[in-house]
């Protein structure tokens, strides 16, 4: 390899390292916490994945031109990322049955022996609910698979430019990340839309953490813990 090519395509490896690397994390934590069943209490582990993540994506923010230097969004297009997240969220808990899901377990359940709350591990699941996770997820699946499906180089494509088809596989790889697969799907093209239409992953994001911040005070005031 050339040494004209070499310093390219290292920087490549590392752009997409920065970017997955958080969620590889994440999705680490859940691969092991049932091996720690009986030593800890899982609950810790699923409330302190997102901390954890949140220190990676500290770390690496400065890899992380795409949010560093997003284009200025209008009020329209801040309406329509908000609007979008409320819509997907409305998604979520109506398939949340049969046909539309996967199996799934009791989920994530913050009640202490007495049937209370344990403030800790609430403020701990919705800060990794909707502050690290909609980041996260955005940073990998928008701004890196979306775009990488197109083009290995991907930070050098628009992502307007991105195509239909790119949209539609890291939304299907998107949707298998989530018990809820087919408002996974919808959120996953929601999302991307909004990336593909505005070029912003700050607007991606933050439709993301809607959808999450409205799921998770659902949740709360239903403890229909099983979506966590």
């Amino acid at each position: 390899m050339s040494e004209t090519t070499f310093p390219r395509s290292g920087k490549v490896v590392s752009d997409t390292s920065f970017r997955a690397a958080p969620f590889a994390l994440f999705i680490a934590f859940i691969a092991v916490q049932p091996h720690l069943e009986g030593w800890v209490d899982s609950r810790w582990l699923a409330a302190g994945r997102g901390v954890a993540v949140a220190v990676l994506l500290v770390l690496f923010w400065h890899r992380y031109a795409e949010l560093r230097a997003a284009p200025r969004a209008t009020p329209g297009q801040w309406s329509a990322a908000l609007l979008t997240g409320a819509v997907v969220f409305a998604a979520w808990i109506t398939f949340d049955s049969g046909w539309s899901t996967f199996s799934s377990g009791p989920g994530f359940d913050p009640t202490r022996a007495d049937g209370t709350l344990d403030p800790a591990l609430v403020a701990l699941r919705l800060f990794g609910l909707v502050l690290v996770v909609p980041l996260m997820e955005e940073l990998f699946w928008r701004s890196l698979v979306m775009r990488w499906i197109d083009r290995r180089d991907f930070l050098a494509l628009a992502p307007g430019a991105t195509s239909v088809a790119a949209l539609l596989v890291s939304s299907v790889l998107f949707a298998l990340e989530h018990t809820q697969w087919f408002a996974g799907l919808l959120a996953g093209l929601a999302y991307g839309w909004l990336y593909r239409q505005t070029g912003n992953l700050r607007l991606a994001i933050a439709s993301h953490a809607v959808t999450n911040a409205l799921l998770g005070a659902w949740i709360l005031a239903t403890q229909n813990w099983r979506y966590w």
